[in-house]
């Protein structure tokens, strides 16, 4: 398995914390909580790159959240900036993120996507728990913790 991410999809997933029209209340609390660090100033954000939700930490396959990359400005973050640095993406990802424009609209910031998302925990809505099940289908890391 290579260390190195894929680029963001083309569009955000059904489920991702950044979009406007996900309900809340889909992730954990501390899924939220990473939101609003990467609004920090440059030097003050976490170093490491937010991938998709949508695969499972042993996925072959793992990209930089779509999401992320569209709400923040790429070339602003710490953690694409060291990704770069020690490999973990390459320069071609790094243009990805940089550039890209999300097709669906987002909230403006980490703050208000993670305040809408935890908006929702303590009473998910029908289309929340749909998207929950779907999730714990699709990730079996999450499937075997819940185990």
């Amino acid at each position: 398995m290579s260390s190195s991410l894929r680029p963001p999809a083309p569009r955000p997933c059904e489920s991702c914390p950044y979009r406007r029209d996900v309900p809340g209340g889909i992730w954990a609390s501390e899924e939220y909580a990473k939101l609003r660090r990467y609004d920090a100033e440059t030097p003050d954000q976490p170093t490491g790159l937010f991938q998709c939700h949508q695969s499972d930490a042993d996925s072959a396959v793992r990209r930089v959240c779509a999401g992320w990359a569209g709400c923040h400005e790429g070339a602003e973050l710490l953690a694409l900036r060291l990704a770069v640095l020690d490999g973990r993406i390459d320069a071609t990802t790094y243009r990805a993120v940089v550039e890209y424009a999300s097709p669906v609209p987002l909230f403006p910031s980490g703050r208000e996507a993670a305040a809408h998302g935890e908006a929702g925990l303590d009473a998910p809505a029908e289309e929340a728990r749909r998207l929950i099940n779907k999730i714990t289908r699709t990730r079996n890391d999450l499937a075997q913790q819940g185990s």
